[in-house]
């Protein structure tokens, strides 16, 4: 479902560039049907300044009953559309290139192509939680995973997931990646 919330998302920006607002709020709206029984908020954020506008429009449109989803009823996605800009207002956004979309950059890595103009992430929109933290520390010292389980009395499959969610929220792929991410981001 992500991949589907990604792909409307990716088209609502897509139409917003090109200045057919109505174009892009078809897809937005859909994005945000699927992906509001998730809570997913970091995929928003992640798009930055447009992504605020379009989200800001489709809610006055709403508003003024002007924008109607099927099979929908757009007045209950209020709720998680104040959500989301709220998340936007505390300054939670998580690029500082506003021109350019996470979203396609990812599109871009699965397809090959190279979208160079894409600048790493500045803050975290879902903070690590503790035992991340913990996990995290414990990569600093090139533990395997069965011994860093030991260290910290968990299974070893509740260690795999904490390192996927590490990677996913550091947007790294490799535990060093995530340990060079955390030092930069003053996390460890």
């Amino acid at each position: 479902m992500g991949s589907v919330i990604e792909i409307l998302v990716l088209q609502a920006l897509a139409h917003h560039t090109q200045g057919d607002m109505p174009s892009a709020l078809l897809p937005l709206g859909q994005a945000l049907t699927l992906a509001e029984p998730e809570d997913y908020v970091r995929m928003f954020l992640e798009e930055g300044e447009p992504m605020r506008l379009l989200i800001e429009d489709l809610r006055e449109k709403i508003l003024d009953g002007s924008f109607g989803i099927s099979g929908s009823q757009p007045m209950e996605l209020l709720p998680y559309i104040d959500l989301l800009l709220r998340s936007f207002s505390t300054g939670q956004t998580a690029t500082t290139n506003q021109q350019h979309s996470p979203a396609l950059a990812r599109v871009g890595r699965r397809l090959g192509v190279q979208v160079s103009s894409i600048l790493p992430t500045e803050n975290l929109v879902e903070p690590l939680s503790q035992r991340e933290l913990e996990v995290l520390r414990l990569f600093k010292t090139e533990l395997s995973g069965p011994e860093i389980a030991r260290e910290l009395t968990i299974a070893l499959s509740t260690v795999r997931t904490h390192t996927e969610s590490i990677y996913s929220k550091l947007n790294v792929k490799t535990r060093r990646a995530a340990v060079k991410r955390a030092i930069e981001l003053n996390l460890i």
